[in-house]
C-alpha cells in the first residue's frame, strides 16, 4: 500500500528480482477513488528478456491515508488495446 497517488507502481519483484516493470504510468482520476492506467513489460521467466507492453487499467480507494487497489482490468493484447482505443474514438466522435 502507498500513501501517495505519485507512489503507486506495477513493478514486482520475486526472490529480489524485478519480474513485472513499469514503463509509465498515467493518472486518469484522482481523490478518495483514482484510476491509473499503467504501461509494463513482464520477464519471460525461460529466457530472463522481458516482453512486449502490456497495458493495466487499475482503480484505488484511499481509506485511513492509504492506497488500496480494488480493481483491475488487463487489457491482453495490442489488438485489444486499438479496438478499445477505435470505440472511444467513435464514441466521442458521435457525442459532439
Amino acid at each position: 500500500m502507498s500513501a501517495e497517488i505519485d507512489e503507486l507502481t506495477v513493478d514486482y519483484h520475486e526472490d529480489g528480482n524485478l519480474v513485472s516493470k513499469q514503463l509509465d504510468k498515467v493518472i486518469l482520476t484522482k481523490g478518495a477513488w483514482s484510476t491509473i492506467i499503467f504501461r509494463y513489460q513482464d520477464m519471460d521467466r525461460k529466457t530472463g528478456e522481458f516482453g512486449p507492453d502490456k497495458f493495466t487499467i487499475r482503480r484505488y480507494q484511499k481509506r485511513n491515508g492509504q492506497y488500496q487497489q480494488k480493481s483491475k482490468f488487463n487489457i491482453s493484447s495490442r489488438d485489444q488495446a486499438q479496438k478499445i482505443i477505435d470505440a472511444l474514438e467513435k464514441w466521442l466522435k458521435e457525442s459532439e
